[in-house]
């Protein structure tokens, strides 16, 4: 019901994002990449692109600073890049609040503890993200993810709610100290 109303609501919003994207970036508008979620079941989960397809001579991706456009910059600052995934809220692969969903080639990296943030649908937001978002640790983040599942609450995520529209406009943890977007996980030193 919140992310039908949310998409309702930010309609005007979605829209204009949308052009802006098509003018300043091209097509494709959406950004989509496959996804863990509840269970480690796998989704398509969709963003605004925020990168060119920018290559070098070998045909091969430039880093993700030089793709990363100023106009893409501003949309992440923002979160305005995250708007889409009000659809998977809608269509049940995400919620409003959980742990992030990252990426699918991390699954076999996971110790068992951190495999435990699959317990609970991903979120749009989540404990990790009020608490560092992509300025703190792997570890960090997945401890904060895991202690989200350990104590789900109504109020709790109310909480979360809150703090992140803050954070939104504080523009706090977006990026991580050595990267414009986050390291990529390497798997875990500590293996329980």
């Amino acid at each position: 019901m919140l992310s039908f109303m949310a998409i309702f609501v930010l309609s005007p919003v979605l829209i204009i994002v949308a052009i802006l994207v098509r003018f300043k970036l091209g097509s494709p508008v959406l950004f989509k990449q496959k996804r863990p979620g509840l269970n480690e079941k796998i989704f398509t989960m969709y963003k605004f692109r925020t990168m060119t397809d920018e290559k070098d001579e070998n045909g091969e991706l430039l880093s993700d600073s030089i793709r990363l456009t100023k106009f893409g910059r501003i949309l992440r600052s923002t979160s305005l890049d995250e708007l889409p995934e009000l659809f998977n809220i809608l269509k049940g692969d995400m919620s409003i609040v959980g742990p992030r969903p990252l990426l699918v080639q991390y699954l076999k990296l996971y110790n068992a503890h951190q495999k435990r943030r699959h317990e609970v649908r991903p979120g749009l937001s989540g404990h990790a993200q009020i608490n560092g978002r992509n300025a703190i640790s792997w570890e960090d983040k997945f401890d904060l993810d895991v202690e989200y599942v350990d104590n789900v609450s109504f109020l709790g995520d109310w909480k979360i709610i809150l703090v992140t529209v803050k954070k939104v406009f504080v523009k706090e943890g977006i990026n991580s100290d050595t990267s414009v977007t986050i390291e990529e996980f390497k798997g875990s030193e500590i293996n329980n």
